[in-house]
């Protein structure tokens, strides 16, 4: 089973937003922000890295070192994170552009 690790969610991030009695946390909009830019920041950072093994991959499979079926899954991999990036950019500009138009 292909996994994408892009958005992998875990526990400890689900325990910095719950203290230790189970009361969510309050946080300012500005460390939100933050967080959910770093967020991002890695998000992309890990497309990059998947892009960089692609091309590792493909290097060594012209060396005869891996077979191709490991080189397609490295790069399927990459072009559906590429993608699901894309569109996620794509909504994030509809919403924005939503929010635009609406009347004050």
């Amino acid at each position: 089973m292909i996994q994408n690790a892009m958005f992998n969610v875990q526990t400890p991030v689900i325990q910095q937003i719950q203290s230790p009695n189970n009361e969510l946390t309050k946080s300012t909009p500005s460390e939100s922000l933050k967080d959910f830019g770093s967020f991002l920041k890695d998000a992309l950072n890990e497309v990059g890295q998947q892009e960089a093994a692609t091309h590792t991959m493909s290097d060594q499979f012209m060396a005869g070192k891996v077979d191709v079926d490991q080189v397609m899954i490295t790069s399927q991999q990459a072009l559906l994170s590429l993608q699901l990036t894309t569109q996620v950019r794509n909504k994030a500009i509809e919403a924005y552009q939503e929010i635009m138009r609406t009347q004050m």
